[in-house]
């Protein structure tokens, strides 16, 4: 039977809040006890660079050369995530392996392109660790889509769960995913916009950058004609496999909308994006898991479950933690590319056979 070891695994999403930093004790399959974690935000700074590089990333081609304000954000990136590994370290002891997702900056995997950002080089040096990074490459390469990547994670937290399936694991980051598990079936997908558009709706007319506890949008009002709008969108037509950019789905159905009433109906539009991802399940869901820091945002919780079938719950209330699970996964996933084993199926990416990925970076 394989040894277990000692991974960190750190995630930076599409919401650009910070760096979520997760220990857990693991052998890549069934074995997952989970540790310690912590979370250590960005500036705004570094929210800035971040954000110059996604919109510099949206005008480039494959074949450009990397700007310089690129590599200048990749490197503050790498250095913060070097600090959560030395925190993180300070509080629970040395890893044996870290697992670095970096930021993505752009995804087009129908033109094999998917970009994540951070030096896993750089991070081994600075830690002392051998780094496993770019996870999504090999899967887009062979013609997956690349995400969702937390599903065969999910899955193995799924088995020691006595909650009632078919049972339905929700992601709501800057884009939201959804993992339906029932038996020995695995299917995934993006289900659409998580809490990017709220995000930048709120910067943009609040100076905030998020909505805590959704306590803008309790004060709006859902607008059902701009909700209407966005919901016509052709991707929720699409059949899975399929994954989505940050900035894929733009705002202007809600541009005239009043802030609180804006907020409400962006809120209103991720709940129903994951409403409609139902209509690609082959059954009815009685298990709805939420996990991600969409589950912070009440008014969003309360569109869920004013909307979905089903128990809904937080994902404390699958004893997990909602705040570190993908940090969780992806030190999950890098035992399992130490050991060749597949990050994604074609019923979660779309790829041609099961696909390992990543890139070994040694510390020494």
């Amino acid at each position: 039977m394989p040894e277990t070891m000692k991974v960190i695994g750190l995630m930076s999403g599409t919401s650009l809040d910070g760096v979520d930093a997760a220990m857990i004790e693991t052998d890549g399959e069934a074995i997952v006890r989970p540790g310690p974690g912590l979370t250590v935000p960005y500036d705004e700074a570094t929210r800035d660079l971040l954000r110059a590089a996604l919109a510099t990333a949206r005008g480039m081609t494959k074949e450009e050369s990397v700007p310089q304000s690129i590599r200048d954000a990749e490197r503050r990136l790498t250095e913060i995530h070097a600090e959560a590994v030395a925190r993180l370290v300070a509080q629970a002891g040395r890893a044996e392996l870290i697992g670095f997702h970096g930021q993505t900056i752009l995804h087009r995997p129908e033109q094999g392109w998917t970009w994540q950002i951070g030096d896993g080089a750089l991070l081994a040096r600075l830690t002392g660790t051998d780094v496993v990074n770019d996870f999504r490459s090999a899967d887009v390469a062979a013609g997956g889509q690349g995400a969702p990547l937390m599903p065969l994670y999910h899955a193995a937290l799924a088995a020691g769960s006595a909650l009632p399936g078919p049972l339905v694991v929700v992601n709501i980051g800057g884009v939201a995913q959804v993992t339906y598990m029932d038996g020995e079936l695995v299917l995934a997908f993006d289900t659409g916009p998580g809490n990017a558009p709220i995000d930048d709706w709120m910067l943009r007319h609040t100076g905030q950058a998020v909505d805590r506890g959704g306590a803008l949008a309790r004060r709006g009002r859902v607008d059902p004609d701009a909700l209407a709008a966005m919901l016509a969108h052709p991707w929720f037509d699409r059949d899975p496999p399929k994954s989505l950019d940050r900035l894929d789905f733009g705002m202007e159905a809600v541009a005239n909308l009043a802030p609180a009433d804006g907020a409400a109906t962006l809120a209103a539009f991720t709940a129903a994006a994951i409403d409609r991802a139902a209509e690609h399940f082959p059954a009815r869901p009685r298990t709805w898991i939420i996990s991600g820091g969409g589950r912070h945002n009440d008014f969003l919780m309360d569109q869920l479950r004013l909307r979905l079938t089903g128990n809904v719950l937080k994902a404390e209330g699958a004893r997990w933690d909602g705040d570190r699970l993908e940090a969780e996964g992806f030190a999950w996933l890098a035992a399992r590319a130490r050991r060749g084993l597949p990050l994604s199926l074609p019923t979660t990416t779309g790829v041609a056979a099961p696909m390992t990925g990543g890139v070994f970076h040694p510390a020494g």
